[in-house]
């Protein structure tokens, strides 16, 4: 407990008596300082007692009194402790009375305790309590270890810190997900600070904040945890007044300690990604029993039941954030994903395979599972964010104007036998994915909607245009319709009394028509391909619907 002036007071040696002041002898002291200073405020820190014996002070002047008083009540003094019988032989009256107006605590200091020995008490009495807190402070940290040892670990940690503490505490992953909290119902407490957490993990690690509850019940201190440039996880721990100092060295200890649970499990995930990219190879390479015996008991449970496949890349806005060098957005955008599927994935215990694969993350999850489910509510959040954006254009797609977002291909339900299928799904699913400006697209939705809009593309319609271009120059000299007439043609699958009857003309003239088609562009229309690409040059540079 920290000394107070009450504690001086009950000191049978000092033999002080309270003049003024009695109701606040319980404020901690944190030092005893003699001066005669008619102003000693510069000097002053806050807490202190201050020994005066009115060397250069009026004391009977009221007035004097009262602005002295005044002005060291203002810089925190705790208390006046006055010599009696020095400078005067008893305490006089107008300073017991300013002392009194201020509810300042005015002490009665007699000739025969001299000053330095109420420093003496202060001091050791101090000296004491810092002692207190080191060994308070250190058999917090032999428990908190011992915790963080025992088969619960963190969440054992948390709550002998919490129990230490006289408080709660919460634990967030990489992705600011609340995965433990002591007492239970802490987990609320802390699913209100998601805001505060995001901003301290964008901050390099280790990095701090202090935080208010809005209905001002306790005060909430975040310490991120990792020793990387990217945040490992982020620790809360909520108390009712700031911390002291054995409370202090806990905390410390707590940060110590989960940051090198954090660290040994980033190890273990850096061994778990090699193996898991040995078994992605495998499988891509048409070797499923191979890969089974290699994924064991890690990863052979996800390979037991139909899995998908995605591919996910980074896509670049046209002004990047300031401040943020090249290519940090693409890793944070692919880490953050990788983040949310490992934060679901180890809630509902299932497996993820995720491997880094150049500026790509490739990543096996299981179909229907809970990493799949993350994988696409990040992707649906990414792109509101682009969506509430400028959006740009050009080869990028339709990105985020500012920053990065993320495009993604998924597969549809596989096996390991079809795993090699199942990667060339998602790389097509991301590839629509790209050029439509979305976030996620899965194979069944290519799979089940339409080629037309592929088409609009600026290679696919240099081409068309490079295609058709023959034919427009002789349409634009007035000698004929040959575009329309090839589009009527090929819409009726070469059937000319339909196609003619379409244009208005006789099928013999339409039979001309396509004669001249056939001698401009060197290309006979008996040929299969030669339809098929005529035909979608015609789609690709046609006006919408509604022009």
């Amino acid at each position: 407990m920290p000394h107070t002036l009450a504690s001086l007071v009950n000191h049978t040696a000092l033999k002080l008596t309270v003049l003024a002041g009695e109701e606040r002898l319980e404020v901690p002291v944190r030092w005893a300082h003699a001066s005669e200073l008619i102003d000693p405020v510069p000097y002053m820190e806050g807490g202190e007692l201050l020994l005066i014996t009115a060397l250069k002070l009026d004391a009977e002047d009221a007035e004097a009194a009262r602005r002295y008083v005044r002005r060291v009540a203002e810089a925190g003094v705790v208390g006046l402790g006055f010599a009696v019988g020095v400078n005067y032989e008893g305490v006089p009256q107008a300073l017991v009375e300013a002392a009194r107006e201020q509810g300042l605590p005015l002490l009665g200091v007699p000739r025969r305790t001299p000053f330095i020995a109420i420093s003496k008490a202060v001091s050791a009495a101090v000296a004491a309590d810092q002692y207190r807190a080191v060994t308070a402070g250190f058999e917090a940290q032999r428990e908190l270890t011992r915790a963080a040892l025992s088969a619960e670990g963190p969440a054992e940690l948390l709550a002998r810190l919490a129990a230490h503490l006289d408080g709660w505490a919460a634990l967030y992953d990489a992705s600011g997900a609340v995965v433990a909290a002591a007492p239970d119902w802490a987990a609320r407490r802390a699913a209100r600070l998601s805001d505060d957490v995001g901003r301290l993990r964008e901050r390099p690690a280790p990095a701090s904040s202090v935080v208010s509850d809005t209905d001002g019940d306790d005060r909430v201190e975040l310490q991120s945890l990792g020793t990387g440039r990217r945040a490992r996880g982020v620790l809360a721990v909520g108390t009712g007044a700031p911390l002291g100092t054995a409370e202090r060295y806990a905390v410390h200890s707590a940060v110590a300690l989960l940051t090198l649970t954090t660290e040994r499990s980033r190890a273990l995930q850096d061994a778990e990604q090699r193996l898991g990219a040995a078994v992605l190879k495998m499988l891509l390479a048409g070797e499923p029993d191979h890969a089974r015996a290699v994924a064991g008991r890690l990863y052979g449970g996800l390979l037991d039941a139909p899995f998908r496949v995605a591919v996910a890349e980074p896509v670049a806005g046209e002004e990047p954030s300031s401040g943020v060098a090249a290519g940090a957005g693409a890793v944070g955008v692919l880490d953050g994903l990788a983040d949310a599927m490992d934060s679901a994935a180890a809630r509902t215990g299932e497996a993820v395979l995720a491997v880094p694969d150049g500026g790509r993350l490739i990543v096996l999850v299981a179909d229907g599972g809970a990493a799949a489910d993350a994988c696409a509510g990040y992707a649906a959040e990414a792109e509101a964010r682009a969506g509430a954006q400028p959006r740009a254009r050009g080869r990028a797609g339709r990105a985020q104007a500012h920053g990065e977002g993320v495009a993604v291909g998924l597969s549809a339900p596989t096996g390991p036998i079809a795993a090699a299928n199942a990667y060339r799904q998602a790389e097509q699913a991301l590839s629509v994915a790209r050029r439509r400006g979305r976030a996620l697209v899965e194979h069944e939705d290519v799979a089940a909607g339409s080629v037309l809009p592929l088409l609009a593309d600026d290679a696919v319609r240099a081409f068309a245009d490079g295609l058709l271009r023959a034919l427009r120059e002789h349409d634009a000299t007035g000698r004929g319709d040959l575009v329309a007439s090839l589009r009527a043609w090929l819409a009726r699958h070469g059937q000319w009394d339909a196609a003619a009857a379409d244009l208005g003309v006789h099928r013999h003239t339409l039979r001309y028509r396509m004669r001249r088609v056939e001698e401009i562009l060197g290309r006979s229309l008996d040929d299969a391909d030669v339809r098929m690409e005529l035909w979608l040059a015609l789609k690709a540079t046609s006006p919408p619907q509604g022009e």
